[in-house]
């Protein structure tokens, strides 16, 4: 049976090589009959959290109403979450940062969220892959937080201009996560 994945990227750009791994991703999650919700956060009007722990007193998951609240009822019924993104200054781009911090909702909005599967798609310019700690890291530690099993990880070093990513077996692996699911 297949599952629900929600997608969830950070580039802002369109042909960018973290959205190849993406497109690459979803496509192969389809195939073996999952669905799939993509949210393109750097597409979305997304801002940061508030901590007015407000969370779920207006019936959304979010009392500051922007796209978030798009975002949050595709979780709360996901089996699985991906985020896919381009590392940013050693760190997670400011397009999806707003999506993961907002994740504080459900914890504070006492949604059940546990037990959702979790992983997570990114790239870099540099070729050190340690460069990229800066995204692996803080999702495997808000997975922990809220329960979630990582499932999987794709890594890519050494891509910067667009189209680098066909260079790497990026995609390829992309694809084969969705064998873990």
């Amino acid at each position: 049976m297949g599952k629900k994945i929600v997608v969830i990227t950070g580039s802002p750009r369109k042909n960018g090589n973290s959205l190849a791994m993406t497109d690459a991703f979803i496509r192969a999650a389809k195939e073996k009959g999952h669905t799939v919700a993509r949210f393109d956060a750097a597409m979305m009007k997304i801002g940061g959290c508030h901590a007015c722990e407000t969370c779920y007193k207006t019936g959304k998951a979010c009392s500051f109403d922007d796209d978030f609240n798009t975002i949050a009822p595709a979780i709360l019924e996901a089996d699985a979450v991906v985020f896919a993104m381009p590392v940013y200054w050693y760190s997670i781009p400011a397009q999806i940062k707003g999506v993961i911090d907002r994740l504080f909702s459900f914890v504070v909005g006492g949604r059940d969220i546990a037990g959702k599967e979790c992983a997570v798609i990114a790239c870099c310019e540099e070729e050190d892959l340690t460069v990229l700690d800066g995204v692996r890291i803080p999702i495997e530690r808000s997975a922990a937080l809220m329960k979630w099993k990582m499932v999987g990880e794709v890594l890519v070093p050494g891509v910067l201009n667009v189209g680098d990513i066909e260079k790497t077996d990026g995609c390829a692996r992309a694809a084969a996560l969705a064998d873990k699911f």
